[in-house]
């Protein structure tokens, strides 16, 4: 069997976020997003704009990898093959959606923070290896499902 290259398997997991639910993955991380900021705000202690959008970025990537994986027999053949590759190599797969969330969270971290380059780097990155960690263990629990 041939390996596939780097490029290859970011091709196939962008395949398989291609019938990704994208709207209840938006709805679900902006709710998270504003639920988080305004208990911040209605709460005791300061309210953190930076940490909510990230909370939220992050909820959203998760939400479009595990729906764009929990029914691999739906949509076209590309798709539906993408889907069952996906299931078979989880820590593959997580890596676009972690990629997703550290490049979506670093310009709030550098911008909203104020954080430097640095620290926004690392803080994005460490965010992106939490989701990371989590797609990958919630997609190898759906494994059976690849056919």
């Amino acid at each position: 069997m041939n390996e596939l290259s780097r490029r290859e398997e970011l091709s196939l997991s962008g395949a398989a976020l291609r019938g990704a639910p994208w709207k209840a993955a938006a709805v679900g991380g902006g709710v998270v997003a504003a639920a988080s900021y305004g208990m911040g705000v209605i709460l005791p202690g300061s309210a953190d704009l930076p940490w909510a959008l990230g909370l939220g970025i992050s909820l959203f990537a998760l939400i479009a990898a595990i729906g764009a994986v929990a029914k691999p027999q739906e949509g076209d053949r590309v798709t539906r093959q993408a889907r069952t590759w996906s299931l078979q190599h989880p820590w593959k797969f997580a890596l676009l959606p972690a990629g997703i969330t550290a490049v979506l969270t670093y310009p709030v971290q550098l911008v909203i923070d104020g954080e430097g380059i640095f620290g926004a780097a690392w803080d994005s990155v460490w965010r992106g290896a939490l989701v990371y960690l989590i797609a990958g263990i919630l997609t190898l629990t759906m494994k059976g499902r690849a056919r």
